[in-house]
Order: structure tokens, then C-alpha cells, then sequence
């Protein structure tokens, strides 16, 4: 099948498959004698592995990592696990700073009036050049002790 067929059956748009070609996620297409690209079965099969473990949120280099475990029948499924467990952790840190991030933002509007005056706790805040370097030193905390 051709480039436009595989993006088609895999989810991943053409630019894309190209991208990963040249970075050696997917191996590289053979050609016809006029040049154009072609995909077998095995090719789609690989592209909807990386499509689903990106919208998981798998970088490229653990994607690649995912794909020689799922090439390796000998593999531990601990291995596998491990990768899986790691991406939890950076989500559950995500989830916390979006969660504090939110939590700033909400107590911050319960403080606005959100009326026709001109005082504003937000912009007070945003502009605040101590509130923001308590800001910083509370991402500093929040990253050591995700460190830790």
C-alpha cells in the first residue's frame, strides 16, 4: 500500500510516518521502480503501536523502547512494566502541578470582584515580582521532592 493508504489505516498522517522513517522509529519503506513509497501489513501494524503509545503520552526515545520489547519475545513483562510505571509517575507529577497551578488560579478569582472596577488581585498578583518568586521557590520544592 502507499504512503496515503497506510496514514489512512493507521491513524498517523503521512508527514508523520516520513518524520519517523528518518528518525529510525519505523524501518525504511521500501520503494517501487518509480520511487514511491510502500507499506505492508506489518508496517500499519507498527504505525498503530506508535500512534497509540504516543496518545499515551510516551516520549519517542520510550517509544522506541516499547517497540524493541514488543519485538523481543523474550522480554520480561517487568521490563515492560517498568516503562509503563515511569510514565505514571510523570503523569501523577503533571496532575499535581496542573492541580496546584488550578488551585492559584481559583483562589485568585474568588478574590476579584470581576465588576467594573479597575482593581484587579490577579493582575496585582501576576505583577507582584515577590509573588512570583514565591511561585518559583514552591516549583523548586515540588521538584525536589518528586526528586527525592
Amino acid at each position: 500500500m502507499n504512503i496515503s493508504q497506510a496514514a489512512r489505516r493507521s491513524g498517523v498522517p503521512a508527514k508523520t510516518i516520513r518524520y519517523y522513517e528518518s528518525i529510525d522509529l519505523i524501518p525504511e519503506a521500501d520503494r517501487t521502480a518509480s520511487g514511491y513509497r510502500v507499506y505492508s501489513d506489518k508496517d500499519v501494524e507498527r504505525l498503530r503501536f506508535i500512534h497509540h503509545s504516543r496518545r499515551l503520552g510516551f516520549s519517542v526515545k520510550e517509544v522506541a523502547d516499547l517497540l524493541a520489547l514488543w519485538e523481543d519475545r523474550s522480554r520480561a513483562s517487568a521490563d515492560v512494566k517498568a516503562v509503563a510505571s515511569r510514565r505514571v509517575e510523570e503523569i501523577d507529577a503533571k496532575i499535581a502541578e496542573l492541580t496546584s497551578i488550578r488551585d492559584t488560579l481559583l483562589h485568585l478569582m474568588d478574590r476579584c470582584h470581576g465588576d467594573d472596577r479597575p482593581d484587579c488581585p490577579i493582575l496585582d498578583t501576576l505583577a507582584d515580582t515577590r509573588g512570583c518568586h514565591d511561585a518559583d521557590q514552591e516549583d523548586e520544592a515540588a521538584e525536589t521532592r518528586r526528586s527525592a
